[in-house]
């Protein structure tokens, strides 16, 4: 079998993660950057090259782990060359960019992942098989909160740009509301402190309530914190037959209580297995090169989630919800 050849562009913090399941997969990796190609390049075993077009013209495949604003054009110039391409959410800054891209990857012929990696955590796709099974009945209502310390770098707090905290961090929430419960028909969000000449303040909080087609509704918090605080997510599912819930401040242990007999105990699945959500990701894709397979997130999928959080810009400037049809969005 051949050895696949992946370039890596990028080399922010989320590259090493990227450039480590590479490795682990046993790919001949290179890696182009504005800046930090060599320290990748030393430390995963990969080749530095002086730019875009250079890595081109080495590669099969093209992972994106770019600041947000540049993805589309990036993607698309990998698409012109008739690379793959597996990029880092968002797939693109506004939905048109975003659907744009997945219609040149169709016409190309050449596969598109839009990295959404907590559908690759554990304690997320028991959810998911817990409401596609029915265990849970009818979804009701959907509680999903993710917090951590607001990033460093410049380019995240510029909206316009593709920054802020529900285009970057809710976002995966998100993509994991719309994966359990369907397409999304109106977005309603608040912020504060609220954004001002387009910069976001820090520290910063967003809630967005989200009506899914089917009546579901989701609520997705948000919050970039004060520096030093730890990371914690959480999420609830809630049906006719049951809950099931997961905190990762819990010792990454997911609890679910569902309707049982009185003799019953409450359900207590095992904890995730040690492998990166990050490797299980790429693996997927790589496996789907191979066997022409699906993978857990279709290009579609990461042009609605952008849609989404688009839309609850849009009813936080107006103050009210907005309605959103994802199908002609998508394409």
């Amino acid at each position: 079998m051949t050895r696949l050849r992946v370039g890596l562009i990028g080399a922010g913090g989320i590259s090493r993660v990227h450039a480590d399941a590479w490795r682990a997969l046993g790919a001949e990796g290179y890696v182009t950057s504005v800046q930090g190609a060599e320290e990748i390049a030393e430390e995963f075993g990969f080749q530095a090259v002086d730019d875009v077009d250079a890595l081109l013209g080495l590669v099969d495949v093209v992972d994106i782990v770019t600041p947000s604003s540049t993805h589309a054009d990036l993607a698309l110039r990998a698409i012109a060359a008739g690379r793959h391409v597996i990029c880092e959410k968002p797939l693109a800054s506004t939905s048109t960019d975003a659907a744009r891209v997945v219609r040149a990857a169709e016409e190309a012929g050449v596969r598109l992942f839009p990295a959404h990696v907590v559908r690759y955590f554990g304690e997320y796709l028991r959810i998911k098989q817990a409401i596609d099974s029915g265990r849970l009945g009818d979804i009701a209502v959907q509680r999903f909160s993710r917090a951590g310390s607001a990033p460093q770098t410049p380019w995240f707090f510029r909206e316009s740009t593709g920054g802020g905290l529900i285009r970057d961090l809710m976002i995966h929430d998100i993509d994991q509301a719309i994966w359990f419960a369907g397409p999304v028909a109106s977005v309603y969000a608040v912020q504060n402190p609220p954004t001002v000449d387009d910069v976001v303040p820090a520290p910063v909080t967003s809630h967005v309530v989200l009506t899914h087609a089917n009546g579901v509704i989701s609520h997705l918090h948000a919050s970039w914190v004060a520096s030093g605080m730890p990371f914690r997510t959480s999420v609830e599912v809630s049906g006719a037959s049951g809950r099931m819930r997961h905190d990762s401040a819990d010792d990454r242990v997911s609890r679910t209580d569902t309707a049982t007999v009185a003799a019953a105990t409450d359900y207590l699945p095992p904890m995730s297995p040690q492998e990166s959500p990050y490797y299980a990701e790429i693996a997927d894709f790589v496996a789907a090169l191979g066997t022409g397979a699906d993978v857990r997130i279709t290009p579609a999928e990461g042009v609605e989630a952008v849609a989404v959080a688009e839309a609850a810009y849009a009813s936080i400037a107006a103050g009210t919800p907005i309605a959103l049809d994802t199908l002609e969005l998508v394409r």
